[in-house]
């Protein structure tokens, strides 16, 4: 009888503990995460920084988003933004080039975003419509600039664009854009487009397609 009484006692004390051991459990560590819209995005455009808050608080939380552009040297404090009653959160940003993105609140900080940035190019014709082996001025401007760099004029030939010419940007004054010219011959209908390559600080740019129509 005294071992059934001290088994009983053991069994007992033992359930006594047990829901207090499982109430001791420790809660999930918060998360947080980041991702960006459109990337690669166009230098001086609407990027948007999207991200969500998992942890027992969701609503009103303040997010750091923290930006390093190239060189990526240094994260620093480029804006902040409050979450929502299901824990999300979104910023605006216009990077001019490549760009690291990092969220934080507290302790808790997100997986490092990179987004690409391409620059701005334009293409412009002195004659959409040129009489047949006339000569057209192409120029344009390339934003940031790039002075220096070689742009290459593409005409479209069976479905494809080809680099007909290679042109050097030059400096535009009192500007940051560089600027590029050049004279073609147009001996039929044809359709061009104006490229710079990627760097280190920007991704490829490509310029709207325009379209010479021979009269």
């Amino acid at each position: 009888m005294r071992r059934t009484t001290v088994l009983a006692t053991v069994a007992l004390a033992t359930a006594a503990i047990l829901p207090a051991t499982v109430g001791a459990a420790p809660k999930p560590p918060a998360t947080l995460t980041l991702s960006a819209a459109p990337n690669p995005v166009v230098a001086g455009g609407n990027l948007t920084l999207t991200g969500k808050l998992t942890d027992d608080k969701l609503a009103d939380q303040k997010i750091t988003l923290l930006s390093d552009p190239f060189p990526f040297d240094t994260f620093t404090p480029a804006g902040t933004a409050m979450t929502n009653a299901t824990g999300d959160f979104s910023l605006i940003q216009r990077p001019t080039v490549n760009t690291r993105y990092q969220a934080r609140k507290g302790g808790t900080e997100t997986a490092i975003v990179t987004v690409l940035v391409r620059p701005k190019v334009g293409l412009r014709l002195s004659d959409y419509t040129p009489a047949a082996g006339q000569r057209v001025r192409f120029a344009g401007r390339v934003c940031p600039e790039h002075d220096g760099t070689n742009v290459a004029i593409q005409r479209r030939s069976g479905g494809r664009f080809k680099t007909i010419r290679r042109v050097t940007l030059r400096d535009v004054p009192n500007s940051t854009c560089s600027s590029y010219r050049r004279v073609i011959r147009v001996r039929a209908d044809s359709s061009y487009r104006t490229v710079i390559g990627g760097h280190a600080d920007h991704a490829r740019g490509v310029s709207p397609v325009r379209r010479a129509d021979v009269s």
